[in-house]
């Protein structure tokens, strides 16, 4: 999204963000209302939204992204027009889910957190849907699909395809990439920053924290300064944002 499509639909946007600040007497407590909406428009949240979404509630863009960052059905990267979201947890496995995974993969030649090159589907295998009384389940765009069997993965990929699935595209503002990145990208990042060790121990903290914070602004990781405590505050302010590719989560592309 360039800055000029970002900035008109700020200004489309303005009065639903003034309504939502207005319902709390705390601006931060409209942080995920407003991620809801951007992306609700967008498709996703890109750092555009962040910064903007960190200025109305005032709060960092650390706290913001942190935020976002903690719930999956956030994204930070575009994605396809449809999310496939199949369960692959144990009342599902009983009940073949495998095949149902097995025929995704097949049918749209892509892995678990792939986009297809039309940037039409994006797979995603993923943890208890909360309806095991109708496993094998799955979600499309968050609407439930019970009962699943590998015809009816066929049937749902060739209505989407016919434009004629009940279940509306998600927003989609730029082309999806199909690989998402997951946390092997957090650990190569690391380990170009040079680690997190201890002071004087060369792992890449030195007395006053500057050191790893200088090696891991350019990765827009939030260096620690010991176990469960992060690093002055000054700092953390000071890193520079992911870029929209790279995430720390795995879900959240």
């Amino acid at each position: 999204m360039t800055e000029l499509d970002f900035e008109e639909l700020k200004a489309k946007l303005e009065p639903e963000v003034d309504r939502l600040l207005e319902q709390y007497p705390q601006q931060r407590s409209a942080l995920l209302p407003l991620v809801h909406l951007f992306q609700e428009h967008i498709g996703f949240i890109p750092q555009e939204a962040v910064e903007y979404i960190s200025e109305v509630c005032d709060v960092t863009r650390a706290q913001c992204q942190s935020t976002i960052s903690f719930y999956t059905l956030f994204y930070r990267r575009p994605i396809g027009k449809y999310n496939l979201q199949v369960c692959r947890n144990l009342s599902c496995s009983l009940r073949g889910a495998k095949q149902i995974m097995d025929r995704f993969r097949e049918r749209l030649g892509i892995e678990h957190l792939e986009t297809t090159d039309d940037g039409l589907f994006t797979y995603e295998e993923v943890e208890c849907l909360a309806a095991c009384d109708r496993a094998p389940c799955m979600q499309v765009n968050l609407h439930f699909v019970y009962d699943m069997t590998p015809q009816m993965v066929d049937e749902i990929i060739d209505s989407v395809i016919a434009g004629t699935y009940s279940v509306q595209p998600l927003a989609q503002t730029e082309q999806p990439q199909r690989k998402v990145r997951g946390p092997e990208w957090v650990r190569a990042a690391r380990k170009s920053a040079g680690g997190v060790g201890v002071p004087g121990s060369g792992g890449g903290i030195d007395k006053t924290g500057r050191t790893i914070a200088e090696r891991f602004r350019k990765y827009g990781i939030m260096p620690i300064s010991s176990p469960g405590r992060m690093a002055d505050p000054e700092l953390v302010e000071g890193m520079v944002p992911a870029p929209h590719d790279d995430t720390v989560m795995e879900h959240n592309y």
